[in-house]
């Protein structure tokens, strides 16, 4: 014995030694080590490759942002999206600025094209901008030299130029009002970013022809040699507050109020898509543990011997945890490998906002950053090390001579579920979902999610054994169970190895809840939209401007136009306008529109009551994302900059608002104008008069003289096309969650069938008894179905749980909404039907081959 124990003890015989228990381990089950690899790098794959897609979308929007401003030192721009341009000689001949050029920045729809959104155009002083921002000026056409001063030249980008299907010479018609404006292409940006959709023109020509006269967005500032920046920011945003108090923001480019506020328009949304691509991780867990608990417990013999024959403890634990660290090295690698692909081909075939529309009008490129691969490829390597880190002690801890021998494998799983761990996961996942958002961001929601999992998978063996002890007791009493031995071996089996039944339930458990929650979560968050749409489409007919953009709208003469058909009984005007309230934020949606004052309700989805406004108090609701994110409550007042300055308004409630996580205000129609004196519309609501239908009113509304520009819908069409936004939106997540099913398919196959194959002996034995073949293959398809349904069940509560956190909690912190809980009871049945069959099939096929070795073979080995 001395003589073995030394040559186990030599360097070279163990890592011989070590190479072979790892590669006979894998060769024999190649199946359980490939799904556990599959997982982690399913889960690092998503989330590296959602971290790229996103660094590269967000590095480019801020890049395209960055290039509109040239060489700018500072920048002042209004709090309402335009201001008066007679501040501008002040500030050009304002002591140290070398040049001021002034901006007219509008959005613009372009007549029959529905899709792509409006067209973004930079109006300019091209004698200023040279100066600041030469890559914005146009190049003419050879010959025609004055063509960035002409009244109807524009300059499009290559983006912009692909986009409309034109060519230099073309024309483009672009919306004003409810007429049109007919440019022609007089050139083409050649320095425009890659994706980039702008036009270019003379702002003199864009003031005239859009009805902007004396009208600015914005006026770049490039500061004379030696003069401080951030002094005269300061000295300048002080001298404009206390002459035009809230008017103005002064600000320099690509600073960090604006880089917060590109950051705030979509952090919310990249955060939630990385967790739920993590979630794979997290099941590669835990296969990764289930796949090492039984390869111990199958083991335990040979690492018996070893320990016999002079391996340490310390060795032996290296071993096993070298086991679960090439599963995660190999699974990590081919995710990073992975996570990259997937990048390159989403860029180059969805775009960066993934679907979600976040940023639009940008072509990312996908870029390679090793300090994020090292971080996801640390995730996955310790993912894997978590898993296999209590199979790797209970290893070493367990003692020879009593390894050695025969039915000792239910003492592992005994060691390795522990009550009290799991009991204080559940109770700290309960005591973090009480605390608030760090950083505006649910991280103590995702801590207590994973709690939750974590608590209940290892409180599965204990509760396996209540339940199947129960079964078993009630069975008993009962006289079928004198004359059905299959029906009372299984329980048997399954009420004394809870700790091995409680793996294989946490295989089922991990992979069900969380499809569960995710499929709540999306499915509460599409009904309460399809609802909220409901409630505030009471009209029958919906019009507005054609082609979107804020150069389109009605004016009084058109309105008073659509008030008098006769088709009409009644109809409700709608302006909508954009408003800065914090530098460092996204614009808030300003709505002014006819409310029914006594009863706010009939006019929006109001969450909890209204309150009386007080005499000479004007009235604002603000939606439950605009009074989050503002810290505003019912009772307080908001300041809003309108007509040039700053307004007090009473906030008389909160109301519902899926349209816009930046935040929206409602406003009454009159005391809008009466402030703003802006008497145009962007959309009316009509309801018909008796005996009217909606085709004869669209008709009408067509036959207008303006009516070619109208956009004529019916609820039901504008319901049918929102939702088709919302599934685009959430197509990413629908994928997700389609992963993580068939990844839960595939634990749960891996996981039966390696219980079952490590239960040869097992079988041979009651072989010897007596059993026949079929008898036994019909107690593994029972104790597959019947664990797999205590894994659902289980399962469907943990994962209504994790729903109530993700609805009522997650969401709210992340985009400042709430919605109402439903459950997708088809979706979860076939997926319950679809794990109990693959569990009862899996169990079948590996009993099949556990026995297809003979009963004497297989327990010649029990001692």
């Amino acid at each position: 014995m001395p003589e073995l124990s030394a040559q186990v003890e030599s360097p070279a015989t163990t890592r011989l030694l070590s190479r072979w228990l790892l590669l006979g381990e894998w060769r024999f089950h190649p199946v359980r080590a490939f799904v556990a690899i599959l997982a982690i790098a399913i889960g690092v794959s998503l989330g590296f490759a959602i971290h790229l897609i996103n660094a590269a979308a967000f590095n480019e929007f801020s890049t395209a942002v960055k290039s509109l401003s040239g060489q700018a030192d500072v920048q002042v721009a209004g709090r309402e999206a335009l201001f008066d341009e007679s501040i501008y000689p002040q500030l050009a001949q304002r002591d140290g600025v070398a040049v001021a050029s002034p901006v007219l920045e509008l959005q613009a729809g372009v007549t029959g094209k529905k899709d792509g959104g409006p067209l973004h155009i930079l109006a300019l002083d091209v004698f200023r901008a040279g100066f600041i921002s030469p890559d914005l000026i146009g190049a003419p056409a050879e010959g025609q030299p004055f063509d960035t001063l002409a009244d109807d030249a524009v300059f499009l980008s290559p983006a912009a130029l692909r986009w409309l299907d034109v060519a230099d010479g073309g024309h483009v018609t672009l919306q004003s009002g409810t007429g049109t404006v007919q440019l022609r292409v007089a050139g083409s940006l050649q320095r425009a970013r890659a994706g980039q959709r702008i036009a270019v023109m003379d702002i003199g020509a864009a003031q005239w022809r859009f009805n902007k006269v004396g009208k600015l967005s914005r006026i770049d500032l490039k500061l004379r040699q030696g003069v401080n920046r951030d002094a005269f920011q300061a000295d300048l945003a002080r001298t404009l507050e206390a002459q035009y108090p809230g008017r103005f923001q002064v600000g320099q480019p690509n600073d960090e109020n604006q880089n917060s506020r590109n950051n705030n328009l979509s952090r919310a949304y990249r955060v939630n898509l990385t967790v739920l691509a993590l979630v794979a991780l997290f099941t590669g867990a835990f296969l990764v543990f289930s796949t090492q608990a039984l390869s111990v417990i199958r083991r335990r013999g040979q690492f018996a011997l070893l320990r016999v024959l002079g391996m340490e403890r310390g060795q032996l634990l290296r071993q096993v945890l070298l086991e679960g660290t090439s599963l995660g090295v190999v699974g990590a690698a081919l995710g990073i490998a992975g996570g990259y692909a997937m990048a390159a081909v989403a860029l180059r075939f969805f775009g960066g906002d993934l679907g979600a529309g976040y940023f639009a009008g940008v072509q990312p490129q996908v870029q390679f950053t090793p300090v994020a691969a090292f971080v996801y490829f640390a995730l996955g390597l310790g993912v894997a090390l978590l898993g296999c880190a209590a199979p790797a002690l209970e290893a070493a801890r367990a003692a020879p001579a009593i390894a050695l021998k025969s039915g000792s494998e239910e003492v592992v799983t005994t060691r390795l579920a522990k009550t009290w761990p799991a009991l204080a996961c559940l109770l700290l996942a309960g005591a973090l979902t009480f605390l608030p958002p760090v950083f505006e961001l649910p991280l103590f929601g995702y801590l207590s999610i994973a709690l939750l999992l974590i608590g209940a998978i290892a409180l599965m063996p204990q509760l396996a054994a209540v339940v199947f002890r129960f079964l078993q007791r009630a069975w008993l009493r009962t006289e079928t169970s004198k004359h059905a031995p299959v029906r009372s071996l299984t329980l048997a089996r399954l009420a004394n190895a809870s700790g091995q039944a409680g793996i294989a339930l946490g295989g089922v458990l991990s992979s069900f809840s969380l499809m569960v929650a995710m499929a709540i979560m999306v499915s509460s968050f599409r009904v309460s939209v399809d609802d909220w749409l409901l409630q505030i489409l009471p009209a029958d007919v919906y019009a507005r401007t054609a082609a979107s953009g804020g150069t389109a709208g009605l004016n009084p003469r058109e309105q008073a136009s659509i008030t008098a058909l006769p088709e009409v009984a009644r109809v409700d005007f709608q302006r909508v306008r954009s408003l800065s309230l914090a530098p460092d934020r996204p614009n808030v949606a300003l709505l002014a529109r006819p409310i029914n004052l006594q009863d706010p309700g009939k006019s929006m989805v109001l969450v909890g009551d209204t309150l009386p406004v007080p005499n000479g108090a004007k009235p604002v609701w603000l939606s439950e994302a605009a009074a989050d994110l503002y810290n505003v409550k019912p009772g307080q007042q908001i300041a809003l900059p309108l007509a040039g300055g700053l307004h007090q308004f009473f906030v008389a409630g909160i109301w519902r608002d899926y349209a816009r996580s930046s935040g929206a205000i409602q406003m009454p129609l009159d005391d809008y104008r009466t402030l703003t004196g802006d008497n145009d519309v962007s959309d009316a609501a009509l309801w018909l008069a008796k005996d009217a239908t909606g085709d004869e009113l669209q008709q009408r509304l067509k036959a207008l003289p303006f009516g070619a520009s109208l956009e004529v819908s019916n609820p039901s069409a504008i319901r049918a096309l929102s939702l088709q936004i919302f599934d685009r939106s959430f197509a990413v997540t629908y994928l997700l969650e389609a992963i993580a099913i068939v990844i839960g398919l595939f634990g749960v196959a891996a996981t039966f069938s390696a219980q079952t194959l490590a239960r040869a002996r097992e079988f041979g034995m009651l072989r010897h008894v007596g059993v026949t073949r079929g008898q036994i293959l019909s107690i593994l398809a029972l104790e597959g179905g019947a664990l797999t349904a205590l894994g659902i069940a289980t399962g469907f509560v943990l994962g209504l749980l994790i729903s109530f956190v993700l609805v009522f909690i997650v969401n709210p912190q992340s985009f400042h909404w709430t919605m109402q809980l439903h459950l997708p009871w088809p979706l979860i049945a076939t997926v319950a039907g679809a794990l109990l069959t693959a569990a009862a099939a899996t169990a079948l096929i590996a009993g099949r081959q556990a026995l297809s070795a003979g009963p004497i073979r297989a327990v010649r080995e029990d001692w």
